[in-house]
């Protein structure tokens, strides 16, 4: 991808928009006004996000800019086996509908703000609250790291070189809206941005096709190319890709809403039956997410040739469309990267707040202060997430956002099962999430900082299945032989 030239009519175009949605994201603060001294209404919108926000919120929560990035380019490299993310978002969502509804209820009535809340106050064990809260913020800052890659990538493309200022002036952006609007703020871009987006994907997945022409010339192009490549890609999954696409698929789905973002979405709706709708309606941008697979395709047949996969989709842009459209494609990206980055950033910060700072810094804190706290935190998550990917090389970045998944899933069996009536107790589940952790981790090392573990005659498996399957071996089987500690019998039913 030729980042030397600066496309003007692309980038005034990319300007206007994003500055449009950062004045947005600058008035939020009076939509649906509420008292943001206080961190439900600043970190969660004062609970009362009704069905349409709800679903721009979680889709522009879990469909980001990485997302348009990515998926494309792990097709484009790889084929069959990068159209894993679509099984994983069909996956989730029966999964959503059944536990998700349950868990915001007893998060109302509890009062709770977080998963490590609820932990807390479902076990009465510190460590384990603690533990979850820890692996939240681990998880989240690589991934808010990927949602700048996807901004420096197509900054790279309008030609703005390598350099780090453009990064950080969005951050800078970013930080301040956040800091002052809370929740409201990628609520209200979410609509703006969706609207891009989709205008963007339609357009490419009528346009491109026809100009390279149709999609049997566009498949036959991305045959030959796997055909001649050698190796694992192709248009079909091979015999030993089968299993570790399966695992992948469902160790993702499992993890997904087991993250602070995924939380902070689910438990800023206004009802259970909220949450039911989005379950119903998200599938829409499932078919999204094929189409912007298929562009990995399309890039092959088009003869794209980057040296980093992650460019694929901006050079398809630029080769295809007028500078008009790639600065109005280019903003929707970078916009689909604000939004997430936001509730990411707002789901570590109430983490950080209720779970570390107030319990061992600052006990009898005040409401305001712990909005303060929480503001703070916010701007020094996305501070360390900025620093992620200026000093570490975006491929490891990547690696990274893949171990949070597995470490993020370790969380699983103390929200999930302790939503049911299921005999847990708080020690297994520490020391669970402790073998979690620390097995996952070393499968993750093991496989040479790869998220699949090669496994002889069945091509690997996903290390984060591996890993809860220990987990719960671990958590079931110690809350069964009753080895608890004697503060357990404390314990709250959901």
């Amino acid at each position: 991808m030729n980042t030397g030239e600066v496309h003007w009519i692309a980038l005034v175009i990319f300007v206007g928009l994003f500055l449009f949605v950062t004045v947005l994201g600058f008035m939020a603060a009076r939509w649906k006004a509420g008292d943001l001294k206080r961190l439900d209404e600043w970190a969660l919108g004062g609970q009362r996000f009704g069905i349409l926000i709800t679903w721009f919120l979680v889709g522009g929560d879990l469909y980001t800019a990485y997302t348009i990035i990515a998926v494309p380019a792990l097709v484009y490299s790889f084929g069959a086996y990068g159209f894993f993310a679509v099984p994983y978002a069909i996956i989730i969502y029966p999964f959503v509908f059944a536990v998700m509804p349950r868990f915001s209820t007893v998060c109302r009535q509890g009062g709770h703000l977080t998963a490590a809340d609820f932990v807390q106050a479902r076990f009465g064990h510190s460590a384990l609250a603690v533990a979850v809260a820890i692996t939240g913020l681990l998880a989240t800052m690589p991934y808010l790291g990927l949602q700048l890659v996807g901004i420096q990538v197509v900054l790279e493309g309008l030609g703005l070189g390598k350099g780090e200022f453009p990064r950080i002036t969005a951050f800078i952006f970013l930080a301040l809206y956040t800091y002052k609007s809370g929740l409201r703020a990628p609520a209200m871009i979410a609509f703006v941005k969706d609207i891009l987006i989709y205008i963007t994907v339609i357009a490419a997945v009528l346009v491109i096709p026809v100009e390279l022409g149709g999609y049997g010339p566009v498949f036959e192009a991305a045959a030959k190319t796997f055909e001649a490549r050698g190796g694992p890609s192709g248009l079909l999954l091979k015999p030993g890709q089968m299993l570790p696409f399966a695992s992948v698929a469902l160790g993702s789905a499992l993890a997904l809403f087991m993250y602070p973002h995924s939380v902070t979405g689910v438990l800023s709706s206004s009802s259970a039956r909220t949450i039911r709708w989005n379950a119903i309606l998200l599938p829409a941008y499932t078919v999204l997410l094929g189409l912007v697979a298929l562009l990995g395709y399309m890039a092959i047949a088009d003869n794209v040739k980057v040296a980093d996969a992650n460019e694929v989709i901006p050079a398809l842009f630029l080769n295809i469309f007028p500078e008009w459209f790639v600065g109005f494609s280019f903003s929707a990206i970078a916009i689909g990267a604000l939004v997430p980055s936001a509730i990411m950033s707002i789901g570590a910060a109430k983490l950080f707040t209720r779970n570390l700072w107030k319990p061992f810094v600052r006990r009898q804190i005040s409401p305001a202060e712990e909005t303060n706290v929480a503001k703070i935190a916010s701007l020094v998550v996305k501070l360390g997430a900025l620093l992620f990917i200026i000093f570490l090389p975006i491929q490891y970045a990547i690696d990274f956002q893949l171990l949070g998944g597995i470490w993020i899933l370790q969380t699983f069996p103390a929200v999930v099962l302790g939503l049911y009536r299921v005999s847990l107790r708080g020690r297994p589940l520490f020391i669970g999430w402790a073998v979690g952790m620390i097995s996952g981790t070393w499968f993750f090392l093991l496989a040479g900082l790869k998220p699949v573990l090669p496994i002889v005659g069945v091509g690997g498996i996903y290390s984060a299945i591996i890993a809860l399957a220990l987990n719960l071996v671990i958590s079931l089987g110690g809350s069964i032989l009753g080895v608890a500690a004697p503060e357990d019998g404390r314990e709250q039913r959901a």
